[in-house]
């Protein structure tokens, strides 16, 4: 009892945290808002001037929901493919759904010459949303047709890797041909951005989200027994294929639309689920689940704020301060606990 109490008081503190986080969140950018008056904004009261009421309800609530959903999708991401994989090193990218969106926009902003029929896309703002959206199906297609022939684990993810750098290969192919603004185009989207969606964007985003969030129901009890292996796991009556392609599926969702609307976002994926098991210093699911997507979201948040260089007009990229300031907390935490595991 004592431990579960600890465990409710560690989320209440994380739930206020996240809260707390939010509204820091909103409360910078470059230009100066009062705080009462963002806060009596998103009450639905009216500021003092309406350009306000545009920057905090058009801009800033979009963009600070948008990095929740990135830091918390991407770190459940994460989890599971380190529990699938028994590997601290998996992350949400293993699989190269990423490198299969980042194909898709390469073609779309590198190989304008080749698919000329496709340019129209570029003027629509879901242009490169949907080409990310067709790379990442196309690698999660064959990465599932893969997946139900093989059955060792540890050959998917080396596959994974490998559909990666076939990618990469393309990519690289593509940018040789390329002129300097296309380059320039495909450079700034993989920095990884959190600001660029409209609410109906959001909503889109949103709705795909949870579609790839719901899917966690039918495998939260079987999780805990694949850490001890899939013999084990076999043993308890548990379809080690359902259970993959559901895991499979459920990361392919959750990273293809996130890099598809925001860009490839690293490191958070990798280290949230560590930082979570260091914090609650437990190995069940049912608690690193909701832990990781609470941790995640508090960290997008923070680098978000940090990007935005407040009272500046310019914005680092989100990628650089996810690694920057990420880094030094999980060796930190590595350090104070000694050990890491899964």
């Amino acid at each position: 009892m004592d431990k579960q109490h600890s465990y409710k008081l560690t989320f209440i503190s994380l739930v206020f945290l996240l809260i707390a986080v939010w509204i820091f969140n909103i409360s910078f950018g470059s230009v100066s808002i009062p705080f009462q008056e963002i806060f009596s904004t998103i009450l639905g009261g009216e500021p003092t001037k309406g350009a306000w009421e545009t920057i905090i309800l058009n801009y800033r609530v979009p963009k600070s929901i948008t990095a929740i959903l990135v830091g918390s999708g991407l770190s459940i991401s994460g989890l599971l493919m380190q529990t699938l994989f028994r590997n601290p090193l998996a992350g949400p990218f293993v699989l190269g759904i990423s490198s299969g969106a980042s194909l898709g926009v390469a073609m779309l902003l590198l190989g304008t010459s080749l698919f000329s029929g496709f340019t129209f896309f570029l003027d629509s703002s879901f242009g490169m949303a949907i080409a990310a959206s067709f790379g990442s199906f196309l690698v999660m297609t064959a990465v599932m047709i893969v997946a139900n022939r093989i059955r060792n684990t540890m050959s998917i993810l080396i596959i994974g890797l490998m559909f990666g750098s076939i990618t990469s290969a393309i990519i690289s192919v593509l940018a040789y041909f390329s002129g300097p603004e296309q380059l320039q185009k495909f450079i700034f989207w993989g920095f990884g951005s959190l600001g660029n969606l409209s609410w109906n964007e959001l909503s889109i985003f949103a709705l795909i989200y949870f579609i790839g969030i719901s899917l966690l129901g039918f495998i939260l009890k079987p999780l805990n027994s694949l850490l001890l292996g899939e013999n084990y796991a076999k043993s308890m009556g548990i379809n080690i294929k359902l259970v993959r392609n559901v895991i499979l599926i459920t990361t392919s969702i959750l990273t293809g639309v996130i890099t598809a609307f925001s860009g490839p976002i690293a490191f958070v994926g990798l280290a949230v689920p560590h930082i979570a098991r260091l914090i609650f210093n437990s190995s069940n699911h049912k608690i690193l689940l909701p832990a990781s997507a609470i941790l995640g979201a508090i960290l997008m948040l923070l680098a978000d704020t940090i990007a935005q260089l407040p009272t500046s007009e310019f914005t680092l990229p989100i990628n650089a301060i996810t690694s920057l300031f990420g880094a030094p907390i999980v060796i930190w935490l590595l350090i104070r606990k000694k050990a890491i595991y899964l």
